[in-house]
C-alpha cells in the first residue's frame, strides 16, 4: 500500500553523514578500536606479542607518543599524543593493515578484522588524561579478566606502578606531576587506580571515546573549539530556547 510523497521521502532520506574525526597535534587523544561485530581479534598471547611489537616502531615513525594502553581480546585503547596532524592516522592505518596481515596468515583467515573506522577524541592534558589512563589501565579488572590490574600482561598499568616498566611508553606532564621521584609518582598513581573512577567519570569517557567529543572542562573544551571548524561536543537534546516575549 502506498502511503502518499511522505512515504518515499523517508525511505529517501539520506543518512546522517558522520563528524570528521577529531585529531588535534600536542593534544593527547583517546583512540578505541573494536574487531569487526566485536569479534575476537586476540587469540593468544603470540598475537597480543605481534601487536605490541608493531605499535612500538610505527608509532615512533609516524611522531606518536603512547601514554597507555590496553589490549582486550575484542578490542584496544590507546592513550596517545601525536606530534603532526597526520600522524595518528596514519599511525592507525599503518598499525591496522599490519596487524590484520599476521593475524590473517597465522590463523589461516581472509578479510577484515576491524570494524570500520576506529573511534578517538581529545583529552584535556590535565585531570581527565590521568583518569582516562585509570579507565585504560583497569580495563581488565572491570571485565573481571584479572584481579589486580597491574596482573593483566598486554597493557600499560604494570608501567604506571612500577611492576613492569616499558622504556618506550611516554608519561605525560600530569603523570609527572604525581611525585618528585619515579617511587612517588608509582605509589600516588596506584592510589588513584585503587580509588577507581567514578560512574560518572567512566561515563563520560566512554561516551567521549565513542562519540568523537573532547573531554575537558567547558573553558578547555571552548578553546578547544577555537582550534578547530570540526564541532567538538555534544549539542544539547530538546529544541534550542527562545528569547522571551516582552511583558506587555
Amino acid at each position: 500500500m502506498d502511503n502518499g510523497p511522505l512515504a518515499h521521502c523517508l525511505i529517501a532520506a539520506p543518512p546522517m553523514a558522520r563528524l570528521p574525526r577529531l585529531t588535534i597535534p600536542g593534544m593527547p587523544h583517546h583512540v578505541l578500536h573494536w574487531g569487526n561485530n566485536q569479534q575476537t581479534v586476540f587469540v593468544d598471547a603470540q598475537d597480543y606479542q605481534c601487536f605490541v611489537d608493531l605499535l612500538q616502531p610505527l608509532a615512533q615513525t609516524h611522531q606518536v607518543a603512547v601514554h597507555a594502553y590496553v589490549l582486550m581480546p575484542d578490542h584496544f585503547h590507546l592513550l596517545v599524543t601525536p606530534h603532526t596532524a597526520e600522524g595518528l592516522p596514519q599511525l592507525m592505518q599503518a598499525l591496522g593493515r599490519s596487524y590484520v596481515r599476521s593475524f590473517n596468515t597465522r590463523h589461516a583467515r581472509t578479510g577484515t578484522l576491524w570494524e570500520g573506522r576506529y573511534r578517538s577524541t581529545v583529552v584535556e592534558p590535565t585531570a581527565p588524561l590521568l583518569q582516562c589512563i585509570i579507565y585504560i589501565d583497569s580495563n581488565p579488572q572491570r571485565a573481571g579478566l584479572v584481579g589486580g590490574a597491574a596482573d593483566y600482561p598486554w597493557s600499560s598499568c604494570a608501567h604506571h606502578v612500577g611492576a613492569r616498566p616499558q622504556p618506550w611508553l611516554r608519561d605525560p606532564v600530569a603523570f609527572w606531576a604525581l611525585g618528585n621521584t619515579p617511587f612517588a609518582r608509582e605509589a600516588e598513581f596506584a592510589q588513584l587506580l585503587a580509588q577507581g573512577l567514578s560512574m560518572r567519570e567512566s561515563e563520560a569517557l566512554t561516551q567521549s571515546v565513542r562519540g568523537g567529543w573532547a573531554l575537558g572542562a567547558p573553558d578547555f573544551v571552548a578553546a578547544l573549539q577555537g582550534k578547530t571548524e570540526r564541532r567538538v561536543h555534544k549539542k544539547s537534546a530538546g529544541r534550542p530556547r527562545t528569547k522571551p516575549l516582552d511583558p506587555q
